[in-house]
C-alpha cells in the first residue's frame, strides 16, 4: 500500500472526504460506488466498485461470440478499464484504462460509430495510453454504452480495419442490452 501523507478526520456523521487529487488520479466521480473492505490488521480499504466486473465471465463469452459472428475485434469495458477482449491482443487491451472515445460515449449515453477514410488511421482513443508505432490501426470503431437502471456502467466496442455499418451497430446494441439486463437482475 502506498502512503499519501494526507490525513483526514471523520466528521460527526461518520464521513471522510477523499481528497480531490486522489479522486482525479483514481478516476472516482461523484456518485461512483466504492466497496469497503476490512483486513485482519484493521485496515479499511476502499475500492472502486465495478458492477459489470461481476459479469466478467459473461462479458468474455459475449465478446468471443460477437467476434466469431462478425470476425471483428470486440472489447467490453466497465467505467474504467477494458474487461474482455476477443479478436485482438489481450496484452494490448485487457485491463487498460478506457480512452476518450469510450468515456464520451458513456457520459453522453450515445453510440459512436467512426469510419475513418484512411486505413492507417489510429482511431479515436479506444484505450487511454498512447502506444505510438505499435498502435493498432482501426479504420472503423463502434462504441455502444451499456446503460443499466439509467446509469452508464460500461461499453461494447467493435473495431475493424474495414468500415463498420448497421449490422455491427445492431449487434453491439443487442450485446449492450443483454449486459444491462443481466446487471438489473
Amino acid at each position: 500500500m502506498k502512503a499519501t501523507g494526507i490525513v483526514r478526520r471523520i466528521d460527526d456523521l461518520g464521513r471522510v472526504v477523499i481528497p480531490k487529487e486522489i479522486r482525479r488520479n483514481m478516476r472516482i466521480r461523484e456518485g461512483d460506488p466504492l466497496e469497503i473492505f476490512v483486513d485482519r490488521e484493521g485496515e479499511i480499504i476502499l475500492k472502486k466498485y465495478s458492477p459489470i466486473g461481476e459479469l466478467a465471465s459473461l462479458a468474455r463469452e459475449y465478446a468471443e461470440a460477437i467476434n466469431e459472428t462478425l470476425g471483428q475485434p470486440v472489447m467490453i469495458a466497465d467505467r474504467d478499464n477494458i474487461i474482455a477482449v476477443s479478436g485482438a491482443s489481450k496484452k494490448d487491451f485487457l485491463g487498460k484504462a478506457v480512452g476518450k472515445l469510450i468515456e464520451r460515449s458513456m457520459e453522453e449515453r450515445r453510440i459512436y460509430l467512426n469510419n475513418y477514410p484512411d486505413a492507417n488511421a489510429t482511431g479515436g482513443n479506444i484505450i487511454a495510453e498512447d502506444r505510438g508505432e505499435d498502435a493498432y490501426r482501426f479504420r472503423g470503431e463502434l462504441v455502444t454504452p451499456i446503460i443499466a437502471q439509467g446509469d452508464p456502467i460500461g461499453a461494447v466496442v467493435i473495431c475493424t480495419r474495414d468500415a463498420l455499418g448497421d449490422v455491427e451497430r445492431k449487434v453491439a446494441m443487442s450485446a449492450a442490452g443483454v449486459m444491462a439486463k443481466q446487471m438489473e437482475q
